[in-house]
C-alpha cells in the first residue's frame, strides 16, 4: 500500500491478466507478468479488444471517454475470466465501478509529452500553419497556447498506427506520451520532450495501475511488492484534480505532481477548447504522507482552477458507456 504496507509473503496464486492487444498494452501486461512470476505466481494473459480500440473514426470525448479502453477488461474480471487488469493510468476513469479497486500503482516512467516529426526538430521549428496530430483536448489547448497558428488535426489509433500516419505524411508532427515510446524501444523517434512547465502532462501519465475486484484481498497482497509509494501519492493528487473538476477525456485538463522530501508540488491547467478563454493555471504544495493528504491537495488545486475561471463538468452530464 502507499503507506508502506508490506504484507507477509503471499502464497503462490494462479493469476490471469486481462489486457488490450495493442503492442504497448501487451508490453505493460507482460512486464507485470514477469514481475509476478518472479514472486512465484503462475501468470497468464487474456488478450482482448476494447471499444476504444475499435472506434477510430471519432474522438474519445464524443463516444464515451477513455473508459472505453477498460470496460471489457472489467467485465472479464467480474465474470472471473481474468483476475487483474493492467492499465495506463491516464486511461482509467476517475471513479471506478462499484466493486473494483485500484490495487497497485507502479513506478512511473517519463511522464512528459513528446514531439515526434520526421522533418522538424521541435515545435518551434514548425512552419506557420503546420499540421499537428493529436486527439487529446488537453494537448490541443496547450498546443494552441504555445502556437496559435498551428492546425491541430485528430489522430486516433494505437501508437504504431499514429506513427504510421505521421510517416505517410498526414501530419507535420504529432504529440505522444514519451513513456509509451520508451517502453517500446522507440525513444529515437522523440525529437523533443516537452518539459512539464511548457506542456503539462495528463493526470497519471506514464504510470501503470492494476485493477482488481475489491473482495480479492489475496490479489491486493500479491500486488503490494509492485507498488511504488511516491508514484501512488503523486498520481492520487493528479487524479483528485480531475475528479473534482468532473474530469474525463472530454475535459481539456492537465495535472502533474512531484514529490520531494515528503513535500508534494502539484501544477494543473485548464483550457477552453473553443479558444474563447485564456489558459487557467493553478498550483499548490504541502507535506504529504498519505493518499488522503495527496487527494486533499489535488482538490485544493481544482478549487483554484475554478476560482481562476476554469469550468468543470457536472458529473451527471458526462458521456456514459
Amino acid at each position: 500500500m502507499p503507506q508502506g504496507h508490506s504484507p507477509a509473503a503471499t502464497p503462490p496464486l494462479s493469476i490471469v491478466i486481462a489486457t488490450r492487444e495493442s503492442r504497448l498494452a501487451l508490453w505493460q501486461a507482460e512486464h507485470v507478468q514477469a514481475l509476478l512470476r518472479a514472486q512465484g505466481h503462475t501468470v497468464e494473459l487474456l488478450g482482448m479488444t476494447t471499444k476504444g480500440d475499435q472506434i477510430l473514426d471519432r474522438s474519445l470525448s464524443k463516444v464515451g471517454g477513455k473508459g472505453l479502453f477498460v470496460k471489457e477488461l472489467e467485465v472479464a474480471l467480474e465474470e472471473g475470466r481474468a483476475h487483474i487488469a493492467v492499465h495506463s493510468l491516464k486511461d482509467v476513469p476517475m471513479e471506478l465501478p462499484e466493486g473494483f479497486v485500484l490495487a497497485c500503482v507502479m513506478e512511473r516512467e517519463d511522464p512528459r509529452d513528446a514531439f515526434v516529426s520526421p522533418r522538424y526538430a521541435s515545435l518551434a521549428d514548425l512552419p506557420q500553419g503546420a499540421v499537428v496530430g493529436t486527439s487529446s483536448l488537453r494537448r490541443q489547448v496547450l498546443l494552441q497556447a504555445l502556437r496559435p497558428d498551428l492546425k491541430i488535426e485528430p489522430l486516433r489509433g494505437n501508437l504504431d498506427t499514429r506513427l504510421r500516419k505521421l510517416d505517410e505524411g498526414q501530419y507535420d508532427g504529432i504529440v505522444l506520451a514519451a513513456a509509451g515510446l520508451k517502453r517500446l524501444g522507440l525513444e529515437s523517434r522523440i525529437r523533443t520532450a516537452f518539459e512539464p512547465d511548457t506542456m503539462l502532462p495528463a493526470a497519471g501519465q506514464g504510470a501503470l495501475g492494476i485493477e482488481v475486484r475489491g473482495e480479492r484481498q489475496d490479489l491486493v497482497d500479491a500486488l503490494a511488492p509492485l507498488a511504488h509509494q511516491a508514484t501512488w501519492l503523486t498520481v492520487a493528487a493528479e487524479r483528485a484534480v480531475s475528479r473534482a473538476m468532473g474530469g474525463s477525456c472530454s475535459m481539456p485538463l492537465a495535472a502533474h505532481a512531484t514529490l520531494s522530501n515528503d513535500v508534494l508540488h502539484i501544477d494543473a491547467a485548464w483550457g477552453d477548447p473553443d479558444g474563447r478563454a485564456p489558459l487557467v493555471r493553478a498550483q499548490a504544495h504541502g507535506p504529504v504522507a498519505t493518499l488522503v493528504q495527496a487527494e486533499a491537495l489535488g482538490t485544493a488545486v481544482a478549487e483554484r482552477l475554478r476560482a481562476g475561471g476554469a469550468r468543470g463538468v457536472d458529473p451527471a452530464s458526462r458521456p456514459q458507456d
